[in-house]
């Protein structure tokens, strides 16, 4: 593994955008992070919302190797071909590339989802003050508000007490070199960065975020997010909404 960097003295905010995946819960032809919403490819309203963050240093975007996209779309980003077989594999090797380009250990890196297109620079920003002068770092979440059920056999089992559970989402903020031990000692299959550091034993910072910042994942999602984004843009056309 790469060693991290010398820590910087005042330590810089990343982005990391993993985009390697394939999209087939989406049913869509191709990635589904670059198919069309709003008249440009998802990916691309992704991008614009971290563009507009100022504070971030360097925003990079994980593609899987043989991925020519962003041949051919200028985007606000430096591409990492370094993409792995699953989401995790892809933000280690993205955290690696982030070393090589000067980033310390100590510097911050928020990870999102490219299939959470709706998220705003407002929200970034949001974590990144809260989560600046933690000691572990924290992720945009969503307090659950619909009544949750167990189930056992296609039945309900038992409803759950709601009033801790939230939805995690993304950016996950975190350490880059702090990050990079965590998923190391963690099962490739995790789905997200704060359950890797979870399970080393650190509590990361819930901070509010907002329920259109929902994964695009299965195929009645994509019109959902175009209403979205089509009702901002008559707004007031960016991607700082809140």
């Amino acid at each position: 593994m790469d060693s991290p960097a010398q820590a910087s003295p005042s330590p810089r905010f990343w982005g990391l955008i993993p985009c390697a995946g394939s999209g087939s819960r989406a049913g869509a032809d191709g990635p589904k992070q670059y198919q069309l919403l709003a008249g440009q490819p998802m990916v691309m309203h992704t991008l614009a919302a971290f563009a507009a963050v100022s504070g971030i240093a360097q925003l990079v975007v994980v593609v899987a190797p043989g991925d020519e996209f962003f041949t051919s779309h200028a985007a606000p980003c430096q591409v990492a071909v370094c993409g792995g077989a699953t989401r995790a594999a892809s933000v280690l090797n993205g955290l690696k590339f982030l070393l090589r380009q000067g980033a310390a250990g100590n510097d911050w890196v928020l990870v999102h989802d490219a299939a959470r297109c709706l998220v705003t620079a407002r929200q970034i920003e949001a974590l990144i003050d809260v989560c600046g002068a933690d000691p572990v770092g924290g992720l945009l979440a969503h307090k659950l508000p619909d009544t949750l059920k167990r189930e056992v056999g296609g039945r309900v089992a038992q409803t759950l007490d709601r009033s801790d559970k939230w939805l995690a989402q993304t950016p996950q903020m975190f350490r880059i070199g702090q990050l990079m031990e965590a998923m190391a000692q963690s099962a490739d299959h995790l789905t997200d960065e704060a359950s890797a550091m979870e399970a080393i034993g650190l509590q990361p910072l819930l901070v509010p975020g907002s329920a259109q910042n929902f994964k695009v994942t299965y195929p009645e999602d994509f019109a959902l997010a175009e209403a979205v984004l089509k009702a901002r843009s008559a707004v007031d056309g960016g991607p700082g909404t809140p």
